[in-house]
This record gives C-alpha cells, sequence and structure tokens, in this order.
C-alpha cells in the first residue's frame, strides 16, 4: 500500500523543520550532558501527555542517568512528523503510533524504522462532551458532529472501530470532522466547533474541571488492548548502536514497573516537573483514570496478537489493504525489551 498522500505530504515538510529544530534546541544541553558523562538521546514524543508517565518517571528517577543517557525531548506534533525526525536522522528515537512505521515500510524504504518497545496498550483519548451524562452510550453520536482527530492516526482509527463496534457508520450516521488540526481540538471545541471531541490527558480533565467540557467515556476502554503508542528507531541505528537502545528500553521498563507499583499520587508527584502548569489533584485524577483502563503496557514487549489487532483496526478503517499487511518480524524487534524484562525479573 502506498503511504497516504497525507502522511506522505507531512514527511517530506517535516523532516528539515525538526531536523533544524532538534539541532538548536538541545546543542546546549548535549555538550552538559558530555561534561557530565552521559551520552544524550534525542527523543521526538508525537504530544507531551501524561499518557507517557512512565517515560516522565524514568526521567525523574534517574533510570536513564543510571542506564549513562540523558533524554532530549522535542514534541512532534504528529505521528508523522515523528517520524519524519527519525528517518532525517535529526532525532535518535520516537514515540508515536506504530501505524506510522508500518505505512513508512510499505513504501519500500531500506533504512525503515523498527519498532523496539511498546508503552501505551490502549488508546489514550477520552470522549468529551458539552454535557454531563452519567448514562451515556456510543448510539448517543448517532447524528451528531465529532472531531475525531488526524485520518490516519491510530487516535482516530481506534475511534473509529469503537464507533462502527456499536452499530454506527462514521459519514453516515455522525459527522467525522478530521479538518481540525490535533493540537487545535480542544480549543476548536471550546470555541463551540462540535458536539463531541475525543482529547487526551491531562486536556480533558482540565476542560472538565473548568466545566468547558464533560469525560463521558474512554475510547481506550472501549477498544480493548492494542499496541497504541511506541518506540521506533532507524535499522540502521540498532545495527550501529545496539547498546544505546538496549539502555533506553531497560530504562523505560523500569519506569513501566515503577507505574505499575505505585498510587496515583505517588506517580503524579514524580511528573510535576514535566507539567509545570497543571495541578497536583489534576494529575492525580489524571493518572488515575489511566490506571483505571489498564492504559500502560505492563513490559515494553510487543506481542504479535497485539500487532495484528492493529493492523486489523487499519484495514477495517480503509487505511491498509489485506495484502499490505506487513509481518510482525519484518517491523518488531522484542531483543531489547526481553533481555530488559529478563535482567529485570
Amino acid at each position: 500500500m502506498m503511504m497516504t498522500k497525507r502522511l506522505a505530504a507531512g514527511l517530506m515538510a517535516a523532516v528539515l523543520t525538526l531536523a533544524l529544530a532538534a539541532c538548536s534546541d538541545g546543542a546546549s544541553s548535549q555538550a552538559e550532558s558530555e561534561a557530565e558523562g552521559l551520552r544524550t538521546v534525542d527523543v521526538c514524543e508525537v504530544t507531551h501527555s501524561v499518557f507517557y508517565a512512565p517515560q516522565y518517571v524514568a526521567m525523574n528517577q534517574g533510570f536513564f542517568e543510571e542506564e549513562g543517557l540523558e533524554l532530549e525531548l522535542t514534541v512532534g506534533q504528529g505521528a508523522d512528523k515523528v517520524m519524519a525526525a527519525v528517518l532525517s536522522g535529526s532525532v535518535d528515537i520516537g514515540l508515536a503510533g506504530p501505524e506510522a512505521a508500518i505505512y513508512v515500510y510499505n513504501e519500500g524504504r531500506a533504512d525503515h524504522s523498527l519498532v523496539f518497545a511498546q508503552l501505551t496498550q490502549r488508546d489514550g483519548s477520552f470522549l468529551v462532551g458539552r454535557e454531563p451524562d452519567e448514562d451515556f452510550q456510543w448510539e448517543d453520536l448517532r447524528g451528531s458532529h465529532l472531531l475525531p482527530g488526524r485520518k490516519g492516526g491510530v487516535p482516530y482509527m481506534t475511534l473509529e472501530y469503537v464507533v462502527k463496534q456499536n452499530g454506527l457508520t462514521p459519514g453516515e450516521d455522525l459527522l467525522f470532522d478530521d479538518s481540525v488540526d490535533f493540537s487545535l481540538m480542544a480549543s476548536a471545541f471550546t470555541a463551540g466547533t462540535g458536539d463531541y471531541v475525543t482529547i487526551f490527558e491531562p486536556t480533558a480533565t482540565a476542560m472538565e474541571m473548568e466545566g468547558k467540557g464533560y469525560i463521558l467515556a474512554s475510547v481506550g476502554e472501549a477498544g480493548g488492548e492494542v499496541p497504541f503508542t511506541a518506540y521506533f528507531t532507524s535499522k540502521s541505528l540498532i545495527a550501529q548502536d545496539p547498546e544505546l537502545i538496549q539502555s533506553f528500553t531497560n530504562a523505560i521498563y523500569r519506569g513501566q514497573r515503577w507505574v505499575e507499583e505505585h498510587t496515583a499520587r505517588e506517580v503524579a508527584e514524580q511528573l510535576l516537573p514535566y507539567f509545570a502548569d497543571t495541578d497536583i489533584e489534576v494529575l492525580t485524577r489524571v493518572v488515575q483514570n489511566y490506571k483505571d483502563i489498564d492504559a500502560w503496557a505492563h513490559t515494553p514487549v510487543m506481542s504479535a496478537p497485539g500487532f495484528e489487532k492493529l493492523q486489523d483496526i487499519m484495514q477495517e478503517a480503509g487505511q491498509l489493504k489485506e495484502e499490505d499487511r506487513v509481518a510482525y518480524d519484518d517491523l518488531i524487534t522484542t531483543q531489547f525489551a526481553d533481555v530488559a524484562v529478563a535482567a529485570q525479573s
């Protein structure tokens, strides 16, 4: 399957911009890290969200430093832009939906990306409406105007999957309005666009606490387990520097274990340095929301059944043809995750 036109255009346009941004933002911190004997690892995350709590906990607890690493984070604002940064070499590692890796693989690129660690195992978005409704049913979306995110992205496709599972057809029974940019969805909704919107945390809870919207359902809870967010890098980097990827994965797994073993309040306290503008009570509530739906993967190992379900969702959404499904072993490597888990068991 050819990459979607929107994704291809996004990749092409984002490469130069992200390369320049990553270089300029990371120069001073890289010098400081080298002086401290740490290696700077440039990581581009698709967005800055509590949904990636194990990563921030690993940073705050010093797990990366103990592995000889220091993370330099940039935000891609879209899986296509994250992938562009990885493919251009402007960052070492990307954190986004694995669908981006599937699209690129099907383009036939020799040095395509490989997914090496899973971070989340459910969709992290919440359906937000304009009025509270304790008895909300997905059928209530019939005839509505919904802001679902970027078409072709996992959040959009998982939501579409959930809606179809509940007997509704996007475009017929309700409007899936993907004209609003991912980063502008919350502001567009509060300004009056749409009847419903899917929003990640902590924005969803903040909107609810401010009376600007109300969480009605978890898309992840309704959609079930799927490898929603994962780390990937180029084949060439894995071949050239497997020690880097192993050290990174070790730290991520320690972060996953820490989050699983501690309370929502304790996790929230670890997140404060990375969400300074968010109240501790909001962070605690957000973390509990994610714990309640079992959002975080318990290990960085991505399973073959999970990967196949992701492709099922993509195929159902019309973003992947049957003949273009990618074999698990061609795109997923668990060698680093397996070692991390075995060493910490």
